[in-house]
């Protein structure tokens, strides 16, 4: 039950972040768990969060490209243009 409302909290709180943090979040958060497991030991779930916050907030900030629009061709290929 705990594990639950943690899960919900943690949720919530980055509900309402921009993509670069919702990124750098989810991704320390992902590299706590694993390197903690990976490792056993607290060192281990520190630099999995060090590396996955960072990780997360690259890919997040990739995703907010202001003016820039998704599109595909006719051959369904994905494109990035200005948008109209």
């Amino acid at each position: 039950m705990k594990k639950a409302i943690a899960f919900a909290l943690i949720g919530l709180s980055i509900a309402s972040c921009t993509a670069t943090e919702q990124g750098a979040g989810i991704g320390a958060a992902s590299g706590a768990v694993i390197g903690g497991v990976a490792t056993g030991n607290v060192r281990g779930a520190a630099v999995g969060a060090a590396i996955g916050g960072v990780a997360g907030a690259v890919i997040g900030r990739v995703a907010e490209q202001p003016g820039q629009c998704y599109y595909r061709d006719r051959y369904g290929r994905r494109y990035i243009d200005d948008c109209p």
